[in-house]
């Protein structure tokens, strides 16, 4: 794929009523700095990976937390209270660890390309709220679980099981309405003309649409987005401000006496608009609701907890194998978080690996069937040009080796995407 970004440096043929040259090139030079970043973080990782295996760092993390958890007055007996020390020390370590990498893709790699736009205090800020929110969902929950597995007896992995089913789904409910608005500002669309249309297509495929909201995504990036959430009756929409070309903090001139720039976030001035137009949005928005109508979140749904529910069969017939822990370091005892870390991150890294590329299949075949949806309801022809927006707004490169594309994309190359809409949009 390196080699792609590297020699195509003209626009093909066939993207030539799409895409101009100079955005051609701007995509082309982004998606060669991503991919330089990815191979040497990814790089990074696997090097700090192996030295904490080597160097015994998992054994020497747990006996550091045994020994401030006894310092607390918690002996070895509190098994539990051990594994949460231990859990907020290993998530202290990744993140200090992976600052730098965070902040070099932020302010320099995104800043280069135009797209950061938060400063580093917001960037700080939003890093330490980040870890205290992850803190107080992780702790609870881990321990709760530890707890479940302890005195579940020989059934454990389906109450375990029942539990992280419960725990999904009430953060699944709760993540938009009191954890996203930690973090972004959340404002009802405004009355108008797109609102009004938005809630008639709704209407029309009897989605029970409750409220839209506009996220101001335009506060940390200029990446663009919608997606909807909530269960049973009670559905909202969230779009990206960068998303609506009227919205967007993006294309508005700063007010006079204005440098563009507060305590948190700066704005660019940017020579062509960005974002799409209503009939653009709706089209999206028919994209996004035709996952809901053909089932796909359901789908998706179903397919986590089944791999949910193997993986806790799996880890109770492993979970008893003394050599797994003596593999690792831990001769004398068999903690349980450690037992899940090893099962969970190690011995299922393969199974991932080929569950990771199956849903990747999948995943490209619900977006070929939601675009085919929002044909259905007339939008192909605004659909193709939002998608042509968004790809030139984000940077896309619509140019893939296939084998690295039908490993790492979970949606379709644009252009085969827009043939797949070429002949509706004709029509």
């Amino acid at each position: 794929q390196r080699r792609v970004y590297r020699t195509t440096t003209h626009v093909p043929q066939e993207l030539g009523q799409i895409m101009d040259s100079e955005t051609f090139e701007k995509s082309r030079l982004y998606q060669l700095d991503k991919s330089t970043f990815s191979f040497w973080s990814g790089l990074y990782s696997e090097v700090e990976g192996t030295m904490i295996l080597l160097c015994g760092g998992i054994p020497f993390l747990w006996n550091l937390s045994g020994q401030i958890s006894g310092r607390a007055g918690f002996g070895p007996e509190y098994e539990i209270v051990q594994s949460l020390v231990f859990l907020l020390l290993a998530t202290l370590f990744s993140a200090v660890t992976g600052l730098p990498w965070s902040l070099y893709n932020t302010f320099v790699i995104e800043e280069k390309h135009g797209f950061n736009q938060q400063t580093l205090g917001f960037f700080f800020k939003d890093a330490i709220k980040k870890f205290i929110v992850t803190q107080c969902i992780l702790l609870p929950v881990t321990s709760l679980l530890l707890y479940i597995i302890k005195i579940g007896g020989d059934y454990f992995f389906i109450y375990a099981w029942l539990f992280t089913l419960v725990v999904s789904l009430v953060l699944v409910t709760i993540y938009a309405d009191y954890i996203a608005p930690l973090f972004d500002k959340f404002i009802p669309l405004p009355e108008g003309e797109l609102k009004q249309q938005i809630e008639t297509m709704a209407k029309s495929i009897d989605f029970p649409l409750t409220k839209v909201y506009v996220v101001e995504g335009s506060k940390r990036s200029s990446h663009s987005n919608a997606y909807f959430y909530g269960f049973f009756k009670n559905k909202r929409i969230v779009l990206f401000d960068t998303l609506l070309e009227d919205y967007s903090a993006l294309n508005k001139e700063p007010a006079e006496g204005e440098d563009g720039e507060n305590e948190e976030t700066k704005t660019k001035t940017k020579n062509k608009k960005q974002g799409c137009k209503n009939e653009e949005v709706l089209a999206v928005l028919g994209h996004e609701l035709g996952h809901w109508k053909l089932g796909h979140t359901v789908k998706n749904i179903i397919i986590s907890q089944m791999n949910s529910f193997l993986c806790f069969f799996l880890f109770a017939v492993l979970i008893g194998r003394k050599e797994l822990f003596a593999a690792f370091g831990f001769y004398d005892t068999q903690p349980t978080l450690i037992g899940l870390m090893i099962i969970f991150q190690f011995i299922f890294s393969p199974y991932n690996e080929v569950l990771s590329f199956c849903l990747t299949v999948l995943s490209r075949r619900f977006e070929f069937q939601a675009d085919a949806f929002a044909k259905e309801l007339g939008k192909a022809k605004d659909l193709y040009s939002a998608l042509i927006k968004l790809n030139k707004d984000n940077l896309g490169f619509p140019v893939s080796d296939w084998i690295f594309s039908m490993w790492h994309y979970s949606h379709p190359p644009l252009l085969e995407r827009l043939q797949a809409l070429k002949d509706a949009k004709q029509e």
